[in-house]
């Protein structure tokens, strides 16, 4: 064993590093969230607390980073409950109902489906004016720059290379990594940058976390414990004679299936998960095609009912990997202290 293995054997923590990645999908992200509320409820801290590092993607990268600020689970899932039926348009019932989604399905036929000011309002109401600086777990959030045709990763100031994003608003990253593209408008930054969905390339970005841990943070795969939440798995099947027609939307989880599996496949190449040891805790559930919609908010009391289910059945294994103690403090490289002062504006 080398002089290198040792030091860093030395400085692994006793109960490993406790990865949470968490896929994209819209409202779908009531089943991951319902889930973290679940086990909340059985901790004496806010969940985020326990990882030393989560990622999240679209409505993924939303719960992942109030989670990392230490906003509770618990209340996260009630702004779903709360602020999903704005945020999709949805407040209306009955033949108001039906008329709106008519008009917004013809209306995403040249533009975007959604208002992106509710998306905005109800996100400013959990993140205000917060930073990335402020987050007390490691983050990574995908983006996309349709510009630059380049992917745009915000990330906590965890290696002496990342200097900028600490600075950068939350609020910008939350709604840049969930700029879905036909249902919001592409986000325009603080710094003027336009950026869409990162479920465009990522919207499991479990290889992400896995590579950000072993490549840049150093840490030994066999200290490595990842919790992966899943936004549901459709059932469908792909006819070996298809056109555009017949396929249609299923073009999509297509696409977002096979990312998905990829990543996966990488990350259990680099850990060594299963055929060394369970590294990889993977939650999701399989449901009929076409039963859930990402936008849809009328499913969510069933999404969050699978979500509590599942953290039912899974916390008794859960609970002596991930949520014995808190994870050690993380303290980032850089500090917003440097930079503002108690106003928030340039020191």
């Amino acid at each position: 064993m080398d002089q290198n293995t040792v030091s860093s054997q030395k400085n692994d923590p006793p109960f490993g590093r406790r990865i949470l990645s968490i896929d994209g999908g819209g409202i779908l992200g009531t089943f991951p969230i319902a889930f973290l509320a679940e086990i909340e409820q059985h901790l004496d801290h806010p969940i985020g607390d326990y990882f030393d590092l989560i990622a999240g993607t679209s409505t993924g990268g939303i719960l992942a980073i109030a989670l990392a600020l230490g906003i509770p689970a618990t209340d996260l899932l009630r702004f779903y409950e709360e602020k999903g039926p704005d945020i999709f348009g949805q407040k209306h019932s009955g033949m108001g109902s039906f008329v709106m989604k008519a008009v917004r399905s013809i209306q995403r036929l040249y533009r975007n489906k959604y208002d992106s000011d509710e998306l905005r309002d109800a996100l400013t109401e959990v993140l205000g004016n917060r930073r990335l600086g402020e987050a007390r777990t490691r983050l990574i959030i995908p983006a996309w720059s349709p510009v630059a045709q380049s992917v745009y990763i915000y990330k906590t100031a965890h290696h002496e290379r990342l200097r900028t994003d600490y600075k950068a608003l939350a609020l910008d990253a939350a709604l840049a990594t969930s700029a879905a593209p036909t249902y919001f408008q592409q986000h325009i930054t603080a710094t003027g940058t336009g950026l869409i969905d990162g479920g465009v390339w990522a919207s499991n970005p479990i290889a992400l976390a896995v590579t950000e841990a072993i490549g840049l943070l150093k840490w030994r795969p066999p200290e490595l414990h990842v919790l992966s939440l899943g936004c549901l798995q459709e059932v469908y099947i792909i006819p070996k004679w298809v056109g555009i027609g017949p396929l249609g939307l299923k073009a999509i989880n297509l696409f977002m299936d096979g990312q998905s599996h990829g990543a996966m496949g990488m990350a259990k190449i680099l850990t060594g998960d299963i055929h060394e040891r369970q590294v990889i805790h993977r939650i999701d559930h399989m449901v009929p095609s076409g039963k859930f919609r990402m936008d849809d908010t009328s499913h969510i009391p069933d999404l969050k009912g699978l979500g509590h289910i599942k953290a039912r059945e899974s916390f008794p294994l859960l609970r002596s990997i991930f949520f014995k103690h808190p994870a050690e403090k993380f303290i980032p490289i850089y500090s917003l202290a440097r930079h503002y002062n108690g106003t928030g504006s340039p020191s």
